[in-house]
């Protein structure tokens, strides 16, 4: 049995997923693990592409779309591993998150699953990193506003457990399917995610399993990185019949037997939430449709740091671009602070690019997270494929 196996589901988002699996290969190093991507019927020649890169991942393609607890589970059973990463296309692990993850669920025999301090693109932290259940008084907290009001509040903050210390472990209750790092042992138990869930609500179901199991759900201070919804359309209407269909399922399943005073409510809170979301979007396609509301393309500028040669390499590819960008040249060594020793005005939208060949993602992701201000988010250099990666798009 090896010691891991890492598993992450694709749907035309092949250049995160090149960066994800490029912090991978580093982060198991001297670990014996298997990689599983599986590709959900993707449009973007995705296998063609990555397997070009990377011949030591097991590529699984699908003929259509399995959805993300399906598309998990047909790598998991055919895997044997001691424990299981379940991991987003868009994130980047830092170069000991694994070893640190693997160390902690080997010194907690108890531990079923561990989420980690997902870090957002301008280093600010990400509030689903730990979670509370969704039980009819945490849902009703999260719809009602309490939550968002009292965040720091075990009463009414318990959806995002606002009241726990970024820089400490604790037991929560839900894990991100992010970055869900499992034990084999767990899901023998109580079985793999439950594939009624298209997208969105299996980890929770699955979390929640863990626990009934006997298990505890622990948050880990080990920093990655989630772009948050890059392998997902959120303005869709398909996003939020998906999500909000989860929702029910959930509620469904492990809440039936509350009485109807109590369901009724909730299950109205959650149709009337859709039937919002949904009125929204149909009114700003609308004022789209009719002119009123005109898209002006914000400007934005760039800082790079990292070699001489990808600094010429990425120099070209901005002024292709007509982009605004200013260059640095240094490294891990020679500058070690980044970014942090430029005075950086937050009024403009500033992506700071920094070459992956300079940097380690461990040092990016410190580096972000020792400051987070507002407007400026990261970037990342890639110049094997002379390609920018940023949160909203691919440049290259």
């Amino acid at each position: 049995m090896s010691k891991l196996t890492v598993v992450i589901v694709n749907y035309n988002v092949k250049f995160y997923v090149m960066q994800c699996l490029l912090s991978l290969e580093k982060a198991l190093q001297g670990v014996d693990a298997t990689v599983f991507v599986v590709d959900n019927h993707s449009k973007d020649g995705s296998v063609a592409y990555l397997s070009l890169f990377f011949p030591w991942v097991h590529f699984i393609e699908s003929s259509h779309n399995l959805g993300f607890a399906r598309a998990n589970n047909t790598a998991i059973r055919q895997s044997d591993s001691e424990y299981v990463l379940l991991l987003n296309p868009d994130t980047i692990v830092g170069e000991h998150t694994l070893k640190d993850a693997i160390a902690f669920m080997d010194n907690h025999p108890h531990a079923g699953a561990i989420a980690a301090r997902m870090l957002k693109t301008d280093g600010s932290d990400a509030k689903e990193s730990r979670r509370g259940l969704p039980t009819p008084w945490v849902s009703f907290c999260k719809m009602a506003g309490l939550c968002s009001r009292f965040p720091k509040s075990k009463r009414f903050g318990q959806y995002y457990m606002g009241y726990l210390p970024w820089d400490e472990a604790n037991k929560i209750e839900v894990i991100s399917g992010a970055f869900f790092f499992a034990r084999r042992e767990a899901f023998n138990q109580v079985g793999l995610l439950d594939e009624d869930f298209f997208m969105y609500g299996e980890d929770i179901d699955l979390s929640y399993r863990f626990m009934k199991g006997g298990f505890e759900n622990w948050y880990v201070p080990l920093i990655i990185l989630h772009y948050k919804g890059e392998s997902t359309q959120k303005s869709s209407f398909r996003y939020v019949h998906v999500f909000y269909d989860a929702m029910l399922i959930f509620f469904r399943k492990h809440y039936a037997h509350v009485s109807m005073l109590v369901s009724l409510p909730i299950k109205a809170a959650i149709y009337m939430k859709a039937t919002s979301e949904l009125m929204k979007m149909q009114i700003a396609k609308i004022k789209k449709n009719l002119g009123f509301v005109e898209h002006r393309p914000s400007v934005s500028s760039y800082i790079f740091f990292g070699s001489e040669t990808a600094k010429r390499n990425c120099e070209a590819l901005v002024q292709s671009k007509g982009l605004d960008a200013t260059f640095y040249i240094g490294d891990e060594t020679t500058k070690p602070n980044g970014h942090l020793d430029l005075n950086i005005d937050d009024e403009q939208k500033t992506y700071i690019i920094y070459d992956v060949n300079a940097y380690s993602f461990e040092r990016i992701l410190e580096l972000f997270s020792a400051r987070p201000q507002g407007n400026v988010t990261l970037a990342t250099y890639h110049d094997n494929i002379k390609t920018i990666i940023t949160e909203e798009e691919i440049i290259q």
